[in-house]
């Protein structure tokens, strides 16, 4: 005869399987900090491409101006304003993704362990049924 209960445990087993725990299973496997570090790395590499890029298209789009009025003070100025601007951009979107991949561990850790109580309970409830 089927119970019930198990036949509901299956379920919820195997949909969490198909659905949310290809993901979870993958992020799980890495300790919090390796997982948002290496985010964060990543974040780090495509924020300094695309800030080169807009700085780039930026000083190519008022070349003339910049040229025609050219002198040592304000290249200086021009850098000390792009790099800090660039360590502000950098810095905030660093913090950003650490929050955002901490969190999405945390949730995908919390789910796997919820997974692996499921399935405790569903090896208990046969080991009852063979005795």
């Amino acid at each position: 005869m089927l119970d019930e209960r198990k036949v509901k445990l299956m379920t919820r087993l195997a949909l969490y399987e198909q659905t949310q725990g290809k993901e979870d299973f993958k992020i799980s496997e890495y300790y919090r900090k390796d997982y948002a570090g290496m985010h964060m790395l990543f974040s780090f590499f495509w924020v300094t491409i695309g800030y080169v890029c807009v700085v780039a298209l930026v000083v190519l789009a008022g070349l003339q101006p910049l040229l025609d009025k050219m002198s040592m003070q304000l290249l200086v100025t021009l850098g000390v304003i792009v790099i800090v601007g660039y360590l502000a951009l950098v810095i905030i979107y660093l913090i950003i993704t650490s929050h955002i991949y901490n969190k999405k561990h945390r949730d995908a850790r919390q789910r796997v362990k919820r997974y692996n109580h499921d399935l405790l309970k569903l090896l208990k409830m046969y080991e009852k049924e063979n005795r």
